[in-house]
């Protein structure tokens, strides 16, 4: 078979002569000199092996965008950042260009803030290092370059931040510190802070305050939100905010190194008695949250929960907080304000049979127990069963001295299988807590006791039910205590789709004396109001506070009953 015959000479086609022959190519390798590295014997670059040839590409196209970060001037110098990086941050300004301090400052709308709620970052839900938009009211975590706050200065355009913990205000994404003083009043309303002087003061002057809607307001006797069923709550709070050296501890002393609850109680009560507020109600949201930690859910603020039971576990965890001991006494503003002694006489009650075959009773021995109290109960009578001449159920009205009985040391009353008797000792608390016993319950229905007990608002001797003791208190001097704060409960039918068919729902409401125009307000949420001093025993009392007088009075001015 004939071969295929090229269309062109290979003389035509290749530059370079024909290949010598081997014997002079081995001759010409033996003369000249070493290659260069990469180079072949005859001068070429010699080409690179497959495994190779990926590491070249990398390389040179890291040089290549290596040159082209450095035509654009963004690369950072190695000595002074320890790393290499692609970008450079823009660096924070240490103060405002000159002739713009006030730079963003038009942009804050103080009628959205509000400082009452748990300072979490809106995106990251952390506690650390918050910030407040002052334009939106939300809160953002950090402020650096990376930060919440930093990318809501940039996506929305709101610039001036305050930190919840230091106070301080900044511009962002700029990120120095403002130093207006038109700011102070927005760092006095995150944290109200007052003299000793002014708190002395808050029972003596009568102020009337506006807020930013221009409502009136009486510091100290604002409304509390209701978030949804913490009315229980807000009127233990209230109660406790009108216990002067209690209120007076927490507005005055330094509590940064003590427990979450004892910080918050303070912010709260700081807040509830600011003359300066932007709005007249404050929310107890951040202080209900860490209760509901505290407590493992048992008060939250979506379940209603009884007053007595929420105040005995408050008092109780309050003094733990504030640095009070489990065992020694008054070691802590909350026992040196409330606790008092009290002497229990008990005695079994035995029977046997004797030849007759009849009962007899024998009289056993007398035990003496005294023991420490925070809150005194009162049991009231039982209410009647039957209705009266006209068809109707009969209120029936007892006098709170009446049901004081129970702590005078004589009258008995029956406990289990003992025969047990109550009597204060001194020297009694400067505030007393009484807790009107309503409510009870047994395996198959709770029943409330609808008894009015009858009361003063000034002048309640409670010499008859201590026990005397002339080393502290002289004999036959009355004790006198005036009426604080009155804890209401009012039953309201509700109309239900269940078998039960209409409910009743519990409403908490509170009675409190203002001080400096010897009145009444009523509060319950957010609803405040006056009320007659002499009408105040019309409601169903459940929580009483009573305040000592101070020195010794013979005589009872000011005595009514309400």
């Amino acid at each position: 078979m004939a071969k295929r015959r090229a269309l062109e000479p290979l003389e035509d086609i290749m530059d370079a002569p024909s290949p010598a022959s081997k014997r002079s190519r081995m001759e010409d390798d033996l003369q000249s000199p070493e290659p260069v590295n990469g180079a072949s014997s005859n001068g070429h670059l010699m080409s690179p092996r497959p495994q190779d040839r990926e590491r070249i590409d990398i390389i040179g196209a890291y040089e290549e965008e290596h040159e082209e970060l450095e035509e654009a001037g963004a690369t950072l110098d190695a000595e002074e950042d320890g790393e290499a990086s692609a970008f450079e941050a823009p660096k924070r300004q240490a103060a405002p260009t000159e002739g713009y301090t006030d730079l963003y400052l038009d942009t804050i709308d103080r009628k959205v803030l509000d400082f009452d709620f748990e300072k979490l970052c809106s995106v990251t839900l952390s506690n650390i290092n918050v910030y407040a938009c002052l334009v939106c009211g939300k809160y953002y975590q950090g402020r650096g370059h990376k930060s919440q706050a930093y990318f809501h200065a940039l996506e929305e355009g709101h610039h001036v931040f305050v930190n919840m913990e230091t106070k301080k205000v900044y511009v962002l994404p700029e990120g120095y510190e403002v130093m207006s003083k038109s700011l102070d009043d927005i760092k006095f309303v995150v944290d109200p802070r007052m003299s000793r002087d002014e708190v002395a003061r808050l029972d003596k002057e009568q102020k009337i305050c506006w807020d930013l809607l221009n409502r009136d307001y009486v510091p100290g006797f604002v409304g509390m939100n209701n978030i949804k069923a913490n009315d229980y709550f807000n009127v233990v709070i209230q109660a406790l905010a009108h216990v002067v050296p209690l209120r007076n501890y927490f507005m005055l002393e330094d509590l940064s190194a003590r427990p979450q609850l004892a910080q918050r109680f303070s912010t709260l009560v700081r807040k509830m008695w600011n003359p300066r507020a932007f709005k007249s109600h404050v929310s107890p949201h951040e202080l209900l949250q860490d209760i509901a930690l505290r407590s493992s859910k048992r008060f939250t603020l979506t379940d209603q929960s009884d007053p007595v039971d929420f105040l005995s576990w408050f008092l109780n965890n309050l003094h733990l907080a504030v640095g009070g001991s489990r065992t020694k006494p008054n070691s802590s503003i909350v026992q040196r304000v409330f606790q008092g002694t009290l002497k229990i006489e008990s005695q079994e009650i035995t029977a046997r049979a004797d030849a007759g075959d009849r009962l007899r009773f024998e009289d056993a021995a007398v035990k003496t127990e005294i023991t420490k109290f925070l809150i005194l109960t009162l049991d009231l009578p039982a209410a009647p069963l039957f209705q009266d001449a006209l068809e109707r159920n009969i209120i029936p009205q007892v006098p709170l001295t009446s049901i004081l009985n129970k702590y005078n040391g004589v009258q008995p009353q029956e406990k289990m299988k003992n025969r047990v008797r109550y009597r204060l000792q001194h020297p009694l608390p400067p505030y007393l807590l009484f807790h009107i016993k309503r409510f009870s319950k047994n395996k198959f229905v709770s029943e409330r006791n609808p008894t009015i007990v009858t009361f003063p608002t000034r002048s309640l001797d409670m010499s008859a039910y201590v026990e005397p003791n002339p080393v502290l208190y002289p004999t036959g001097e009355p004790v006198w205590y005036d009426l604080v704060a009155n804890i209401t409960h009012e039953a309201v039918k509700k109309k239900d789709d269940s078998v039960e068919g209409e409910q009743e729902t519990k409403v908490w409401r509170v009675q409190l004396r203002d001080r400096s125009r010897d009145e009444w307000w009523g509060i319950q949420d957010l609803f405040v109001e006056r009320e007659r001093g002499e009408t105040l025993f019309t409601k169903e009392s459940y929580v009483q506070v009573w305040e000592k007088r101070r020195g010794i009075s013979t005589n009872a001015k000011g005595r009514g009953k309400a």
